[in-house]
């Protein structure tokens, strides 16, 4: 409670304590201030700044006037620039150049300077006429979430997906929709009741006629989305009359929101982790009255800066009760509590066990009553033997089930590299082998289940979910050896599809591979036509980290470049392609609107028409983008 009254404290002050922070940095004798990191464009760069050159202030509780990082992250981006370029911080901040300052405003405070400004759909074009009563989504053609069923297999049968293998060549650009202020698209796509809705990294979610992509209504959230929405019945919503489905969609803040389907009216929200930078990334499942939420973390980022006081964030899945928001269960990935161990020269303490973050979003299977997800590597020594594992947990209690460990002693952080760093630094460095895709459950022909996943260095693997996740196989596409800790140019990271023949996972720059489930047997592998080299150079390769997505006939694989892939599922060969990295005409009328990367999220196929976010910036700015596109045959 202490806690909380501080922040309120802080926050009613405004600037005034955060723009005194700077000059208050406590340093041992004889140490030097840490260099300012080396600027990366990338949009989640700025937690790395903000570890490096401001956590020795906004997160120790002996610099009384300096606000807590939690305080700061419910600043605007605005508020937060205007201090480290135009008040008393701009001394403190002079050795950031402007790019820095910038990612550093809008990580801390969940999306891009301007966007609260431009990003609501009233100030939009192409407003749709009418708001008709909502179709019950299970009566519509749909692919409602991360995947259009609970096994995640990202599958899409014939009679919703209304796509041909013969009618793919055939695919135009329909419309595109262009997010205000975006930087990042890279939120999936849903549609269901004859809707997309959409999140951004702007801070708001959208509604819009999946056929015309005239817009129905935005809400806004506040904070960054990277995951697919997931829609799902609500009954009994107190204080709201008439509400029937709801939008459940996670914010950079670790916030979940149910949101009215029908009005985008707000339903509830609830915050499911506190740590300052505990966040939703993955998309949201919806289960017998349920919403499932895996949560992640940025702490890694530069977490071995000496300032930082590393590290206190643990990956989890929570439960809530889809209706009212309250927490059912919370399943802890590193299942104790960080505990102070040490306390460096500088005064800054450590702490211990963490890690784990759950990248990805869960598999239901009703069978087993349990919930399947991947983890992320450990921040802390000696690392759980759960973390870089897929975890089975009781879909009704959150209570541990099993776990396989993928990769062994993988404790990461950034930031360990120079002389000045942590003592919480790793010796040796883990390999960051986080799983951050979603299993695959399959049930083969002889009846048999298998839970199927990847990891960075792109092994295939496949586990019995009937004999406690027992390993069935292990197996790399390209022949290399297994748990390969360098990655090289092949990685599986966002994840895969699967169809009644076989399981198909991008591996970044070793193609696109298709495998027996049974057996990971390699049947085909695609490689995609080798960029043209700038002059005087050499051409990168076109990585194909983009979840895979499947349709009869059809795998759609998003690339680097932009490129928009349809593979034949029989045999790998390539029958259509779309660049997508380019300017667009909006139908909101958003300008500027481009495309960039597809990296993570997938393209979705419904009712005839194909669905993609382009633009991914979290790496790079230079591969970023702000549109959603729908292509037809029509």
């Amino acid at each position: 409670m202490k806690k909380n009254i501080r922040i309120l404290s802080v926050m009613a002050s405004g600037l005034g304590a955060l723009l005194l922070a700077g000059a208050l940095t406590p340093q041992a004798a004889g140490q030097a201030p840490a260099p300012p990191p080396t600027f990366a464009p990338g949009t989640e760069s700025g937690f790395a700044t903000f570890q490096t050159q401001c956590a020795q202030c906004h997160g120790n509780p002996n610099v009384d006037r300096a606000p807590t990082a939690e305080a700061l992250r419910e600043m605007t981006p605005e508020k937060i620039y205007a201090a480290l370029t135009t008040g008393p911080m701009q001394q403190q901040s002079s050795a950031l150049n402007d790019g820095q300052k910038k990612a550093l405003a809008e990580f801390m405070a969940g999306r891009p300077i301007g966007s609260a400004a431009s990003g609501a759909a009233a100030s939009m074009g192409f407003q749709c006429r009418a708001n008709p009563a909502l179709a019950d989504p299970a009566s519509r053609p749909a692919w409602n979430g991360w995947s259009p069923d609970l096994a995640n297999t990202r599958f899409q049968p014939a009679n919703v997906a209304r796509l041909t293998a013969a009618q793919v060549p055939k695919l135009k650009l329909k419309w595109a929709f262009g997010f205000p202020s975006g930087v990042s698209a890279n939120a999936q796509p849903t549609v269901a009741s004859g809707r997309v809705f959409v999140g951004s990294d702007n801070g708001f979610v959208y509604s819009m006629d999946a056929k015309t992509g005239c817009v129905y209504w935005s809400f806004e959230t506040g904070s960054i989305i990277r995951n697919a929405i997931v829609v799902g019945r609500v009954k009994d919503v107190k204080g709201v009359a008439g509400a029937k489905y709801a939008a459940y969609v996670g914010d950079g803040h670790a916030n979940v929101f149910a949101i009215n389907a029908q009005d985008g009216k707000l339903l509830w929200k609830t915050k499911v982790d506190a740590h300052f930078v505990a966040r939703i990334t993955a998309g949201i499942r919806y289960f017998d009255g349920k919403v499932i939420v895996p949560v992640s973390s940025s702490e890694e980022f530069s977490s071995g800066n000496p300032g930082y006081s590393c590290c206190t964030s643990r990956g989890s899945v929570v439960a809530l009760d889809a209706s009212t928001g309250k927490q059912i269960w919370k399943s802890w990935v590193v299942p104790d509590e960080p505990k102070p161990y040490k306390t460096m020269a500088n005064g800054v303490v450590l702490y211990a066990p963490a890690g784990g973050a759950v990248w990805n979003s869960p598999t239901i299977d009703p069978v087993k009553r349990a919930v399947y997800f991947g983890t992320g590597d450990a921040t802390t020594a000696p690392p759980a033997k759960t973390t870089d594992a897929i975890m089975a947990i009781d879909l009704d209690t959150g209570k541990y089930l099993w776990s396989f460990q993928a990769t062994e002693n993988d404790v990461f952080m950034g930031g360990c590299n120079g002389a000045n760093v942590s003592e919480a630094c790793p010796k040796p460095m883990g390999p960051d082998m986080d799983i951050g895709n979603s299993p695959i459950l399959k049930t083969l022909p002889n009846g048999k289940r298998v839970l199927i996943a990847g990891t960075k260095s792109a092994d295939i693997f496949a586990l019995d979910p009937d004999d406690n996740g027992k390993l069935l196989y292990r197996i790399h596409p390209l022949g290399l050896p297994l748990n390969g800790n360098g990655r090289g140019r092949a990685s599986i990271v966002w994840g895969g599809a699967a169809d009644n023949q076989f399981a198909f996972y991008g591996i970044g720059g070793g193609g696109l591979a298709a495998i027996q489930p049974a057996t990971g047997e390699r049947a085909w592998l695609f490689t995609p036509p080798a960029p043209e080299a700038p002059a005087g150079g050499r051409g990168r390769g076109v990585q194909l980290g983009a979840a895979a997505t499947v349709i009869p006939g059809v795998v759609f694989q998003g690339g680097s470049d932009g490129t928009l892939f349809a593979i034949s599922a029989a045999d790998g060969k390539q029958i259509w392609s779309y660049p997508t990295a380019k300017e667009f005409e909006t139908i909101n009328r958003v300008f500027p609107a481009h495309g960039g990367a597809i990296s993570t999220s997938g393209a979705i196929v419904v009712d005839g028409m194909v669905y993609v976010g382009s633009g991914y910036a979290v790496g790079s700015g230079a591969s970023g983008g702000n549109v959603l596109l729908a292509f037809g045959i029509d």
